[in-house]
């Protein structure tokens, strides 16, 4: 195989030449090339430069251009590819950004025709319009793009159903290294002989594949094996006169090493739509596997998934889906066995038949989930089994030798077998995936930091390889084997296929430019590990401790392994400054992998001031929608803050750090003089420039002070009213509800007296330091930190709840006050006694029925109440009071904090996220409905948006009660 590095390259000639022919981005930048050396492997290529087509034209141009320099060209689309097939020394062409629409939607002839950048569940949800799917659905459905499922052949839950991605391809448009575009698909002998005929370029490369068919078929037959996930090599088999010599069949799985697709013409299939789910318990997942057989015997299910308990294991490890996990009946592994009709009663009696005929089987336990939610919640804990195979600090799980693929009549005794491969080499293994194709996922803590480590994972990758071979099985069941198991593929296929293989590749890419060295070449297992026994990150000085990564920086970085769950762009709060600008470095994988380069030093080369890894950051809104929704719980919103403390160390700040990260403290100074700082604030004259001056959107409207202070009308109420006698509880009045929205405060004390609780304030002012945060400012705010324990010193000793009405305030005394000071033991106590308002009553009065309200509202939850307290914000709690609430099904409104005041870039991206989801909610909500959102930035948005007012949950309550004095 010939391998082209970036030496043997031009650079500066590419680039500008490249930035003349494409018409998309051109990115040779240290940032992008970082960023782009990862994915969802445990490997590490620095590529040559990065190019984002617009559309089809410059994919063509950037290639011929590529080939004038003689630089390879890998095609990425979203780079979950597990096993090393999208990161190499090649100018990556990323289809995802902008090359992403459908084409074309026929639901009479069932087909549609998407571009490669096309997102699996862009066309699932298109085609469901109309009854119709795309069949295969790997775990990554709702991210994963078309360009990665063709390159690896994907497959996934329902191609039990429907197939693999070759069985659902009619077309490919594709185009070559050399410049040839041509159309391919299934081929009849006469359209052979024409093409063949025609000569030119595409004749020759038909008259070469029809050889290559002839001179292997019997080998292909013989030796390709026979079951249902065989995605190991090139589909020769695809070539033979039995299958038509589907051309477009055989390119799909060939990850990038043959050709671009531009356009791909799919098949659709019927979608069931109702669907129920047969949730089976075994002992172990030995018997459960063994039980497959007999379950596709006696039953015709849709899919037929597994997984064992290491899965709940790591997920109890880090907190994640208990609800979900009730669903599940007992076990130590699981089946799920899924029946899908068009009729319910027709599906509902199809699963309990099933149940029926299996009672004789090894499950201890069974249920048959029927009710939609409990199927959501069932399907949740196995689609998150990709990103809870790994739990950091508990089993730091990767993958490599990830989806091996047996018959599924062989698969109990092939697991049997595995795992004393892995008792051999002191492995634990997360199992899970398609039980019923006889693929199962396998990730290991493998050890890949030390030579030792290394030489163990060598032992064991060739060890399993033989072991899958023995059964007659398939070293790829689903994703190729790209950089991790390309040395393998020889003990799969021997050397007259192999020969075979490098023949294929060498008709389509005679000088080996596309993704060279990748699927087969001569590339090693244990070479350009992603973390080698080289890996050695300095050891930093930082302000927050890292408790949950044992105090380093380095460890907490390495959280992220590449699995892009932060690139969904429909069902999350995370990511949404990549929902605003799809583009990777604003993802939270993205910042991940560029804070990992810059700790490795090349080719980010300048540490804390680097202003690629700035750049990516400064787009992070701080929702901290990966804290809570990231699978591995990467922690974006902290490093952000741990990086620009160091960026911004000794040197001068914008001024919009000072203006708004200082807010609380200036603020206190112009709630003296409400009347006359309101008045200048709102006078435009004087306003606009005073806004440009500081970086704040000329568009957004200053807040608002208020003419009396919550803490002043406190005071005055305090002196008229002696406490009563109930439990004590320290309201928090937070900057927002002082300075600009007493009201709030005013309604939680009326509402907490109703409920009988003595309501108390700190006695001096204090703040959370929330907005300096935002700017990195840490000093300040650990000093701010200590200084709220020691104003608090009383109530925290006496165990007395603290009740913070704005969830962001809430968040720091949950999460940045540990991860500050986590050996103070004020410190502690406090995250234990912040509670919001559905936690304090439910917790101190659960018996106290609030008065009732009888409205309809339209709730929208904060981002920080979300991620760190609870995902059902106050919602329990109305309910008691009789109100109707729905959620907006909003993520991040966009304001958050002070980000959507920023000028510029900020306010379009903060704008550009509101009318995501949560704007368009608001408008189409009826007068008559309440609007209720916490977050003091959330009503902020949701005002500047819409014109619409929201209320705060204690507001609402308070609608029920007398006014108070």
């Amino acid at each position: 195989m010939i391998t082209t590095g970036a030496a043997d390259v031009d650079v500066s000639g590419l680039k500008r030449a490249l930035t003349q022919a494409v018409s998309g981005e051109v990115r040779f930048d240290a940032g992008t090339r970082a960023m782009y050396a990862n994915d969802f492997s445990i490997y590490r290529s620095v590529p040559i430069g990065v190019v984002v087509p617009n559309g089809p034209e410059d994919v063509i141009a950037g290639i011929a251009t590529c080939r004038q320099f003689g630089a390879p060209v890998l095609p990425r689309g979203c780079g979950t590819a597990p096993s090393g097939q999208t990161t190499n020394v090649a100018v990556v062409f990323d289809y995802s950004k902008y090359y992403n629409q459908i084409v074309d939607l026929d639901p009479e002839n069932e087909r549609a025709v998407v571009q490669p950048g096309v997102i699996c569940d862009q066309l699932r949800d298109a085609a469901e319009r109309h009854h119709l799917t795309y069949g295969p659905d790997p775990a990554t459905h709702e991210y994963c793009t078309f360009g990665g499922m063709l390159g690896n052949n994907s497959c996934g839950t329902h191609s039990l159903m429907a197939g693999k991605t070759s069985d659902n391809v009619i077309e490919l448009d594709v185009v070559l290294y050399d410049g040839t575009r041509l159309t391919v698909g299934a081929t009849s002998d006469e359209e052979l002989d024409a093409i063949i005929a025609g000569g030119g370029r595409r004749g020759e490369i038909y008259e070469r594949l029809r050889a290559l068919r002839d001179r292997t078929a019997d080998r292909v037959r013989a030796e390709f094996p026979d079951i249902p996930r065989r995605v190991s090599g090139y589909n020769l088999d695809q070539l033979l006169p039995e299958n038509g010599f589907h051309v477009a069949r055989a390119l799909v799985g060939s990850e990038g090493t043959c050709a671009n697709v531009l356009h791909a013409t799919v098949r659709l299939v019927p979608s069931p739509q109702h669907r129920r789910t047969l949730l089976l318990g075994y002992p172990d997942v030995f018997q459960a596997a063994d039980h497959v057989p007999v379950i596709l015997e006696r039953t015709r299910p849709i899919g037929l998934e597994g997984f064992d308990d290491q899965l709940i294991k790591n997920m109890i490890a880090k907190s994640r889906l208990a609800a979900e996990r009730a669903v599940l009946p007992e076990g130590r592994a699981w089946l799920y066995v899924e029946f899908g009709r068009d009729d319910p009663e027709e599906a509902t009696e199809e699963t309990r038949r099933a149940l029926g005929a299996l009672r004789d089987g090894p499950q201890i336990d069974a249920r048959v989930v029927v009710d939609k939610a409990e199927n959501v919640s069932a399907w949740k804990v196995r689609e998150s089994a990709v990103g809870d195979s790994r739990a950091p600090g508990y089993m730091d799980a990767e993958g490599n030798w990830e989806d091996a693929a047996v018959h599924p009549d062989k698969l109990g005794a092939y697991l049997r077998d595995f795992q004393r491969i892995l008792d051999d080499h002191g492995y634990r293994c997360v199992y899970y995936g398609h039980f019923g194709q006889g693929c199962v996922h396998t990730r290991m803590d493998f050890d890949l930091k030390t030579a030792a480590g290394v030489k163990t994972f060598r032992s064991f990758m060739e060890k399993c390889a033989d072991l899958v071979v023995g059964y007659g099985g398939s070293l790829a069941g689903e994703y190729g084997e790209g950089h991790g198991r390309a040395e393998l593929l020889p003990k799969m296929f021997g050397p007259e296929l192999m020969q075979a293989f490098n023949d294929f590749k060498r008709i389509w890419d005679p000088d080996c430019k596309m993704n060279p060295n990748r699927l087969i070449g001569d590339v090693k297992l244990d070479e350009g590990l992603r973390l080698g026994p080289d890996y050695r990150p300095p050891q930093l000085e930082t302000h927050f401790a890292f408790p949950d990564d044992g105090g380093s920086f380095a460890t907490a970085i390495e959280r992220c392994f590449g699995m892009a769950k932060c690139r969904n762009l429909g069902s999350l709060t995370m990511c949404p400054s990549f929902h605003a600008t799809r583009e990777e470095r604003h993802s939270t994988r993205g910042r991940s992998r560029l804070l990992f380069e810059m700790l490795k030093g090349d080719p980010i080369a300048d540490g804390w001031r680097d202003e690629a890894v700035k750049e990516s950051l400064d787009l992070c809104l701080s929702c901290k929608g990966c804290t809570g929704e990231c699978p591995v719980q990467v922690d974006i919103p902290t490093y952000k803050a741990e990086f620009f403390a160091h960026y911004y160390a000794r040197r001068r700040r914008p001024l919009h750090h000072y203006a708004l990260g200082l807010m609380p403290w200036w603020g206190r100074l112009a709630a003296r003089v409400p009347r006359t700082v309101n008045a200048l604030s709102q006078f435009d004259p004087l306003a606009r420039p005073a806004k440009r001056l500081i970086g704040m959107a000329e568009e957004r409207e200053v807040p608002k002070f208020a003419r009396q202070t919550f803490r002043s009308w406190f005071a005055d109420r305090v002196e008229k009213a002696p406490r009563s006698g109930g439990q004590r509880v320290v309201l928090w009045p937070d900057t927002f509800t002082d300075l600009y929205e007493p009201d709030i405060g005013k309604a939680a004390v009326g509402v907490l007296e109703a409920a009988g609780f003595t309501v108390e304030i700190p006695d001096r002012r204090l703040c959370c330091g929330r907005p300096l945060y935002d700017f990195g400012m840490l000093s300040l705010a650990k000093r701010t930190l200590e200084n709220v324990l020691e104003g608090l010193s009383e109530p925290i000793e006496s165990g007395v709840p603290v009740l913070v009405l704005e969830p962001s305030c809430a968040s720091v005394f949950r999460d940045e006050l540990r991860k500050l000071l986590p050996h103070d033991e004020h410190a502690r106590r406090l995250v234990a006694q912040t509670m919001v308002l559905d936690e304090l009553l439910a917790h101190y009065a659960p018996d106290w029925t609030p008065p009732r309200v009888d409205r309809r509202a339209l709730i929208h939850g904060h981002c920080h109440q979300k991620a760190v307290i609870g995902a059902n914000p106050g919602r329990d709690l109305l309910g008691r009071a009789g109100v109707e609430a729905e959620s907006t099904g909003a993520g991040c409104c966009g304001m958050a904090g002070s980000f959507g005041y920023g000028a510029g870039e900020r306010y379009e991206v903060s704008m550009k996220i509101g009318e995501h989801t949560l704007l368009p909610a608001i408008r189409a909500a009826g007068a008559e409905k309440l609007l209720v959102a916490d977050g003091f930035s959330c009503r902020a948005q949701i005002t500047a948006g819409t014109g619409r007012h929201a209320l705060h949950t204690a507001e609402v309550l308070a609608l029920g009660l007398q006014p108070i004095a």
